[in-house]
């Protein structure tokens, strides 16, 4: 009688046991509302249905351009063919010019031809469809190319690509000329970093000018955190698809990374110093350009592990505590505070318009990214919300926002697509909230 009692206790233990670890699970799923919330599975479906509907940049734009293609190729790899992805590909390395630059974008010959603009369009023999452009003012065009063939590679693991000739020469060969071009003609010896032209963040608007795209003799030439870790992040990648040429470039990664923190990080506001001028700034002698915190070439240093975990959380607050300042809606917030009105030529230039102020997810996404990335999902669950918010909202990905959260630019904007994607994809892979 003892022993049977004694088994129905044991059997009533195990039965106890079982029901609160059941209600245990339920629970820890309860509370997770990663797992429940609808708003995450809708912005993935709209995000899936944008990049459909082509490669061009946005509806505003006509160009595919290489610094947007490179944030949705692997979200277009969901939906189209891999060989339509490797054809947009080899355009730009089809109009890669003989020192290894790789242009912005391009667009239909015949468009080209009919588009009353500013831009100098450029043509090649290897490519009888397309014509390209490149804003000059920029230093992120080649660093983008590679990062969006290593993303295809991934995406659709084709790594025989890297072997096929375009024009006679390698793919992989293209891809370290691109690399040697930012070597041999934006790499400044004093500092040991590459330059481009003075602009906001990570914008491609020159002050000096009334568009502001290209370089000219009004140039004042800097050195900024962004172009340098899109710069690393490329080097990263390329030593990942050609291992054999990392003794070539591993050095010079981790000088540009050394010399990045060493000139540009700002030790005592623990931030990073807006520019390093390499002929004067462009700016009036009173003006403190240092107060300016840089949120999108924050988050891009982030990725190229620039800063450590404590940097980030620094980094981070600054940001939540920019947004509150400024009013805005998220940590897209391109950089605060913003530059005095009258500061650029070009009108749409304006305190918290454009590239100077305004809210682009296409950079806030990223640095969610980085937040999952480093452990800071709680963090970063808090700071997607109001960005996925608005693209349901608005019914749509808008290039950019106002700093009342006004929707600008182009309703398709698909770089804003493919970062959140990511994240949420990110997020969901990492469910578990906390740190």
């Amino acid at each position: 009688m003892r022993n049977f009692i004694s088994i129905l206790v044991i059997l009533g233990m195990l039965v106890a046991c079982s029901t609160n670890s059941s209600e245990k699970k339920d629970n820890k799923q309860a509370a997770n509302p990663i797992q429940t919330d609808t708003l995450l599975q809708q912005v993935k479906s709209k995000a899936l249905e944008v990049v459909k509907t082509g490669f061009n940049a946005g509806d505003g734009y006509g160009e595919v351009w290489i610094r947007d293609y490179n944030t949705f190729i692997t979200l277009s790899a969901q939906v189209h063919p891999a060989q339509t992805l490797k054809e947009n590909l080899r355009v730009f390395f089809r109009l890669q010019g003989k020192d290894g630059n790789i242009v912005d974008g391009f667009i239909p010959q015949q468009k080209a031809r009919q588009t009353k603009n500013s831009y100098a369009y450029i043509f090649t023999e290897l490519e009888p469809q397309y014509a390209g452009h490149k804003n000059t003012v920029e230093t992120d065009q080649e660093s983008s190319l590679v990062q969006a063939v290593y993303k295809y590679s991934q995406a659709t693991s084709d790594t025989a690509f890297l072997q096929e000739k375009i024009g006679g020469i390698s793919v992989a060969e293209r891809l370290e000329q691109s690399m040697d071009f930012l070597l041999k003609h934006r790499y400044n010896e004093k500092y040991g970093l590459i330059w481009g032209a003075t602009t906001a963040d990570w914008g491609d608007v020159q002050p000096e000018h009334d568009w502001g795209v290209y370089l000219t003799e009004d140039t004042h030439y800097a050195i900024d955190i962004y172009d340098n870790a899109m710069f690393l992040i490329a080097l990263d990648r390329l030593m990942s698809l050609l291992p054999a040429i990392k003794t070539k470039w591993q050095p010079v990664r981790d000088r540009v990374a050394t010399n990045a923190m060493k000139h540009l990080w700002d030790g005592n506001n623990q931030k990073f110093m807006p520019h390093i001028y390499l002929n004067g700034s462009p700016f009036p002698a009173d003006f403190d350009e240092n107060q300016i915190f840089y949120h999108g070439g924050t988050a891009v240093a982030i990725e190229a592990d620039l800063l450590s975990k404590e940097q980030i959380n620094i980094s981070l607050q600054k940001m939540i505590e920019n947004v509150k300042q400024a009013g805005a809606a998220t940590i897209g917030l391109t950089l605060y505070p913003t530059y005095p009105e009258g500061s650029f030529k070009n009108k749409g230039m304006y305190p918290y318009g454009y590239q100077n102020g305004g809210d682009w997810t296409w950079f806030g996404g990223r640095m969610i990214q980085q937040l999952i990335r480093h452990g800071f999902k709680k963090e970063a669950y808090e700071q997607l919300k109001p960005m996925l918010q608005r693209v349901v909202d608005n019914n749509g990905f808008y290039e950019w926002y106002t700093v009342d959260n006004k929707p600008k630019g182009s309703g398709t904007f698909r770089g804003e697509a493919g970062v959140l994607y990511e994240a949420i994809t990110m997020l969901e892979n990492n469910a578990a909230i906390g740190n």
